[in-house]
This record gives structure tokens, C-alpha cells and sequence, in this order.
């Protein structure tokens, strides 16, 4: 049984669930984060239509049953995200969560998905504050740094400027997230001051192992690790792949042999993807997109039960038949970034 965190409300809170949860030191923040943390991108239109009242209703279980950390940002839906779960949140005491948000990606269209400007960075504070409704996160994120041309305006204009909010009591914390890991592990290098958390998605996944070998840059920078994307944005699910992931077809063909032994042997191929990527030593806390209880339960089930036997057999099968060697799709979706750019000039 696990420790209750200062996060804990007797009133509002299933105490019995709690005490489940196990409760990690996060950096130098001084934060204890629930091992399991709520992601919030699928609070959108964009994988198909939102029911909002599930989504609500799944915030709050998701927090009453020990979850106190959840992320967010101004791209998942160009604001919906943070509309829901503002709305969500007034019903949830300040108290009894962690919240992150991020800064630099936002609009779908190319030309004005990505601005690290400090304007842009201060602008986009204020507004995620608005929706959230709150008068402070816990931590403020540059999102996807790989976008940035050169990481000179992440470091000399975003960065200082997050600074200056944190300075205001708008944010207590900045962090940094990004897929390509020797991007993270530069900007975290170069950075004049230190950053206190990297959020990584997709890198420690039945897929791709690829954070193993950063752990310990990580860790050596005092930095709070969150893993996320256990299904490697959907292609670890019997429903994926989607046809707008990023991933080349020999990724997705893999995917696809994979969820068809799971239907074949009436397993989830999620819940699978979720145990294994809650195996990572080292990690603060292990981010998953929920926004039904269905899907909260599957993930709470993989995290407080464990697999069954079946299961079990059916994940061993497939990491030596079907994940047997180390992949990703770096490099995919900037290509088609600067590509429409570059376009868009002529």
C-alpha cells in the first residue's frame, strides 16, 4: 500500500484507490506524481466525435482514483483540450492535482502550427490559464522542440520568457518535450538554465526502446521523467494503426500483425502496450491519452493487476515474433513540415 501524497483530499478522493497508487519523487520538484498520469490529447474532434460529458466524467474518476498528474496543451484540439478539462477541473479541488501544459505548437494548418516566439509563448499562457480556468500550472512545457529551425529561439527568447511567467506565479515549473531524443538531450545541454522536467512520447514502447539509453542523461540533470504514449500514439491498439499517424508503412504493417494475434486471442493489444511501457526504471510518471472510463479502467487494470496468464503468453509472443527489433518514425513528420513550408514560400 502506497504512502498518501499531499495531493490527497479525504472528502473527495476513494482512498482505497489511492493508496494503489504508487507515488514518485519527480526531479527536484518536489512533486509526488501518481506513477500513472492522465493525457489529455484525445480530448478533441480530432480521433473522431468527443463525447464531453465521458470525458468529464472520466477526469474525475480518473483524479478520485489516485491519478494527480495530467498534461495537456494549446495544439490537442487548437484549445478543446483545455476547454474540457477546464471544465472538468472546476468540480476538482486546485489541490488536488498536478497540472502541465505546454507553448510553441498550436494551430493544425503549417503555417501557423509552430511559433516559439516570446510574444507567442506569453499570449499562449495567458489563454491556456483562461480555459483551464486557473490562475497557475504546475508546469509550463516547450512543445516538440524538433520544430524549431534553430534551437537558438527555444533557448533565447521561449525559454526566458517561461522564466519570467514562472517568476509572476503563473507556473511553477518548465519543462521540455520533443520524439527526436538528441534533440531533448541538446536543448537540455545548451540551455543557460536548467530545465526541470522532459516529457519523451513513443520512446519506450513495445516498438521502440530508444529512452533506455537517455535515462541516465536524464536522471544525471536532476530531471523529472515523464514517459508517455505507451501506444505509441494508437499503433498499439487493436483499433490502429489510424491513417494520419507518421509512422512508414513497415511500422504500421507490424502494428497490424500484432493486434490481429491479440483479436485472435480476444486480447488488447493496448493493455499489453500499457504494462510494458510501465516497466521503464527511472521514469516519474507514465502518461497515457483517457478520455473514457472504459479505457481508464483497461489502463488502472494493467497497472494494479498486472496481465493475466494468457495475456502474459500472448505478450511474450509477440516481442519474439513480431517486435523484435527497435523502430521508429523520426524524422517523418518534419520532412512533411518543412516540405509544406518550403512550398508555401514558392
Amino acid at each position: 500500500m502506497s504512502k498518501l501524497p499531499p495531493t490527497f483530499i479525504a472528502d473527495f478522493h476513494d482512498e482505497k484507490l489511492c493508496k494503489r497508487m504508487e507515488y514518485r519523487k519527480f526531479g527536484l520538484t518536489g512533486l509526488q506524481v501518481s506513477k500513472v498520469a492522465l493525457g489529455t490529447g484525445t480530448l478533441s474532434d480530432f480521433y473522431g466525435d468527443l463525447d464531453v460529458d465521458e470525458a468529464i466524467k472520466t477526469i474525475h474518476s480518473a483524479i478520485k482514483s489516485g491519478i494527480n498528474y495530467i498534461d495537456t496543451a494549446p495544439f490537442y484540439g487548437q484549445g478543446r483540450s483545455e476547454e474540457v478539462l477546464g471544465m472538468a477541473l472546476k468540480d476538482v479541488p486546485r489541490e488536488a492535482y498536478y497540472i502541465a501544459t505546454k507553448v510553441g505548437r498550436y494551430e493544425k494548418t503549417f503555417e501557423n502550427m509552430i511559433d516559439f516566439s516570446a510574444k507567442k509563448t506569453r499570449e499562449s499562457v495567458e489563454k491556456s490559464l483562461r480555459l483551464l480556468g486557473l490562475d497557475y500550472v504546475d508546469i509550463i512545457q516547450i512543445h516538440d522542440i524538433e520544430f524549431a529551425k534553430e534551437l537558438d529561439i527555444v533557448i533565447n527568447e521561449c525559454l526566458p520568457e517561461l522564466e519570467k511567467i514562472v517568476k509572476e506565479g503563473k507556473a511553477k515549473f518548465i519543462g521540455v518535450t520533443g520524439y527526436p531524443l538528441s534533440r531533448l538531450k541538446e536543448c537540455i545541454e545548451r540551455a543557460p538554465s536548467k530545465f526541470d522536467s522532459v516529457l519523451a512520447y513513443a520512446r519506450y514502447t513495445l516498438l521502440d526502446d530508444s529512452l533506455k539509453s537517455y535515462m541516465d542523461f536524464f536522471q544525471q540533470n536532476n530531471l523529472g521523467i515523464v514517459c508517455a504514449s505507451g501506444h505509441a500514439l494508437g499503433l498499439l491498439t487493436n483499433a490502429g494503426p489510424q491513417i494520419w499517424h507518421p509512422a512508414g508503412e513497415e511500422i504500421k504493417d507490424i502494428c497490424r500483425k500484432a493486434a490481429n494475434i491479440c483479436k485472435e486471442a480476444n486480447v488488447e493489444l493496448g493493455k499489453l502496450a500499457m504494462y510494458y511501457f510501465m516497466q521503464l526504471d527511472g521514469a516519474g510518471t507514465f502518461l497515457t491519452g483517457m478520455q473514457t472510463r472504459k479505457l481508464l479502467d483497461i489502463n488502472l487494470s494493467a497497472y494494479h493487476n498486472g496481465l493475466t496468464k494468457k495475456e502474459q503468453e500472448v505478450l511474450q509472443l509477440l516481442r519474439e515474433t513480431v517486435f523484435t527489433k527497435s523502430l521508429n518514425w523520426e524524422g517523418n513528420e518534419l520532412e512533411t513540415y518543412w516540405a509544406a513550408m518550403k512550398a508555401k514560400k514558392q
